[in-house]
């Protein structure tokens, strides 16, 4: 008997896991050996280069330690804040087995759409904070987005209060994580100015001690030149990501908000005013996750199979052939039909048998011309009148049956005939 399956080993979306389901990462989890490397690498140089030398300018109770020691903890906290980014779910919104019955409608031909298909309304509108907001409707997770939610298309999963998918921590940013990134990133910025800040004081340094230009003591410390230029370039990166996001809070917006409404002149209203959107993001607390990764997966329920087709297909109105009502225009319509040979296409039924048939035929044979022929019976003629068939696009007989005396409707198709082409009917005569 095969193990059942855990949430996180039938999970449909582009996520990785480790330890069992514990911790979830993005599809490009991968780039955090890159962001490890940017932090831990020149906290190292840091500190055997440039904090080991600061040790005894600081002689006083020995404070001169504390310089690298301050730069390792700051390292570690950094490296904290970036696995709990990253590690964890950013506020992932739980797939629907089905599209929501409560939306079916099927299309109408007359409003454009196919008739018979299952159709949904891509908007729904629904009420936040006293005014209208439009959701949309996510085919991958078959819901209606929640307001403020977006469909990522790396992870491929909809994200509660989605801001953006950052490949730095290889994780989606959303809800659940936000509050950790920005710690992250400010705390980066710290430590690029710490690490900027120490260096600039070892070359100060250096120079009073026998180095008494800026080159010089650059090349007798080439570690400290190295750390300020790649703390100056860090900080416009980390730096600016700071400042944009203490303005995103601020305002209480998202970056995907930001970027794709910018120009739009729509009220923000989300937006609770400078110290509430603080409190919301740094001070309230952090929902509970709606995954449980490592519980056992439900069999999903199908939902009963929804049948497109129609049982009777009616007959199209204002078709290429309507409804026969009275014998002039059945006689009218085989001859058409004997006009161009498909026989196949009348259904001559008598109340005989088939031997009757060719005998009523052979007696009541009506002769047009040299190729054109109406056949004729014994007692009773059935003829179905033929419909076209959208499909195929070739005529089916298949509706009403109309009863006839045969010789009513040899009559008047001869009668029919003799005025629609006189010569001939002379020339038969």
């Amino acid at each position: 008997m095969a193990r059942p399956q855990r949430v996180y080993e039938a999970w449909k979306g582009n996520n990785k896991f480790l330890f069992g389901g514990r911790l979830i990462f993005g599809p490009d989890a991968k780039s955090l050996i890159l962001s490890v490397s940017l932090i831990v690498v020149p906290v190292l140089v840091f500190c055997a280069f440039v904090a080991r030398h600061l040790r005894h300018h600081f002689s006083a109770y020995n404070a001169g330690y504390a310089i690298p020691a301050v730069a390792l903890v700051f390292m570690i906290y950094v490296l904290v804040l970036l696995l709990i980014t990253s590690a964890q779910d950013p506020g992932i919104v739980p797939r629907a087995a089905h599209p929501p019955e409560e939306e079916f409608s099927y299309g109408n031909a007359l409003s454009g759409g196919t008739p018979g298909r299952l159709q949904f309304p891509r908007v729904k509108e629904v009420m936040v904070n006293g005014m209208l907001v439009k959701v949309k409707y996510c085919d991958t997770c078959m819901i209606y987005r929640p307001p403020r939610c977006s469909h990522c298309s790396i992870c491929n999963n909809c994200v509660e209060r989605f801001d953006h998918h950052c490949p730095w921590v290889g994780q989606c940013i959303g809800q659940r994580n936000y509050r950790y990134f920005f710690m992250f990133v400010s705390s980066s910025t710290l430590l690029c100015i710490y690490v900027f800040a120490m260096s600039a004081l070892y070359i100060k340094f250096l120079m009073d001690e026998g180095y008494p230009t800026v080159w010089k003591a650059f090349k007798h410390s080439p570690a400290s030149l190295g750390l300020l230029i790649y703390c100056f370039i860090a900080l416009w990166f980390v730096g600016g990501l700071t400042g944009f996001h203490l303005y995103l809070i601020s305002t209480n917006q998202t970056t995907y908000e930001n970027f794709r409404y910018r120009s739009d002149s729509r009220p923000n209203i989300y937006n609770q005013g400078c110290l509430n959107n603080f409190l919301e993001v740094f001070c309230s607390k952090t929902k509970p996750s709606k995954h449980k990764f490592r519980a056992y997966a439900q069999e999903e329920v199908r939902p009963p199979t929804v049948s497109f087709g129609r049982e009777v297909e009616e007959e199209p109105v204002g078709g290429p052939r309507s409804k026969v009502e009275d014998d002039l225009e059945i006689g009218s319509d085989l001859l058409k039909i004997s006009q161009r040979r498909n026989y196949e296409d009348v259904d001559v039924e008598m109340g005989g048998r088939r031997s009757n048939e060719m005998e009523g035929m052979a007696s009541g044979k009506l002769v047009i011309g040299s190729e054109s022929h109406i056949p004729a019976v014994g007692s009773d003629v059935r003829v179905r009148h033929s419909s076209w068939d959208r499909r195929s696009g070739n005529w089916d007989m298949s509706s009403d049956v109309l009863t006839r005396s045969a010789s009513d409707v040899i009559e008047r198709s001869v009668f029919a005939t003799e005025a629609a082409h006189p010569s001939q009917a002379e020339t038969h005569k």
